[in-house]
C-alpha cells in the first residue's frame, strides 16, 4: 500500500515579493523548507525565519480515491526578511495514500484583470481534477482542467520565470524531482478574463514516494 503522504504550502504573490512557506510528510519522514524572492535575490532555507498572518477567504475541497485536497486564497501579512508584507495568495492542503509514482503540473497565482477584479487561482494537471478553481473578487469557480505547457504556461496564461526553485533528490525509496518558479503571468484566465497583472508559481514535479 502506498505511504500516507500530507502537506501545507502557503504561497504569497505581490509584484516586489513573492514566497512559500511549506511541510510535508511521507510516511514518517518530515520536511520543511521556505524560499522568498525579494525582487532581486532569491532566499531559501528549512525553517522560515518569520511569521505571517493569514486571513482566510472562501475555501474548495477535492477527492479523488484515497487522497484530498484544500485550496484556500489568503490575504498574507508580516514583516518577511526585514520588509512589510500584504499579498494575496493561496493555502495549499493535501493529504491521502498518492500512487508510489505521482507526477503533476500546477500553477498558482494571483492578479487583477483589466476590468479591475481581484483573481487568485489554482490550475492543476495530474492531480485532483475538481480542484482547478478561479476566485474572482473572492468567489470560487470551478474550471475545466486546463492544458498546460510544461511551466511555460497554461491554458491561455503565459509565464516569465523571475527566479527558480528546483532539486533533484534520491534517496532509494523516496526521489524527487522538481522546479518551481516564482514569476510573472499574462493572459487570460477562464471565468475572470484578461489579466492586467498576474504573479505567482509554476511547478513541475516528479515523485516517488
Amino acid at each position: 500500500m502506498p505511504l500516507r503522504k500530507s502537506w501545507r504550502w502557503i504561497g504569497a504573490f505581490a509584484p516586489d515579493m513573492m514566497l512559500c512557506v511549506a511541510q510535508a510528510r511521507v510516511g514518517l519522514v518530515r520536511r520543511s523548507w521556505w524560499a522568498v524572492w525579494d525582487g532581486k535575490t532569491l532566499h531559501e532555507g528549512t525553517r522560515a525565519p518569520f511569521a505571517l498572518q493569514l486571513d482566510e477567504g472562501e475555501p474548495i475541497e477535492a477527492e479523488t480515491g484515497p487522497t484530498w485536497t484544500r485550496k484556500t486564497p489568503l490575504r498574507v501579512r508580516g514583516t518577511v526578511l526585514g520588509r512589510e508584507l500584504d499579498a494575496p495568495g493561496l493555502l495549499d492542503e493535501s493529504h491521502g495514500r498518492h500512487p508510489r509514482r505521482t507526477s503533476w503540473l500546477w500553477s498558482a497565482g494571483a492578479g487583477v484583470t483589466t476590468g479591475g477584479d481581484a483573481v487568485v487561482w489554482n490550475l492543476v494537471e495530474g492531480m485532483h481534477p475538481g480542484e482547478n478553481t478561479v476566485w474572482v473578487n473572492g468567489t470560487p469557480h470551478r474550471v475545466d482542467p486546463p492544458r498546460f505547457d510544461g511551466i511555460e504556461g497554461v491554458a491561455d496564461l503565459r509565464f516569465t520565470a523571475l527566479a527558480t526553485r528546483a532539486a533533484k533528490e534520491n534517496y532509494l525509496v523516496l526521489a524527487s524531482d522538481y522546479e518551481q518558479p516564482f514569476g510573472t503571468f499574462t493572459g487570460s484566465l477562464p471565468i475572470a478574463g484578461e489579466l492586467a497583472q498576474g504573479f505567482g508559481v509554476m511547478e513541475r514535479h516528479e515523485a516517488l514516494w
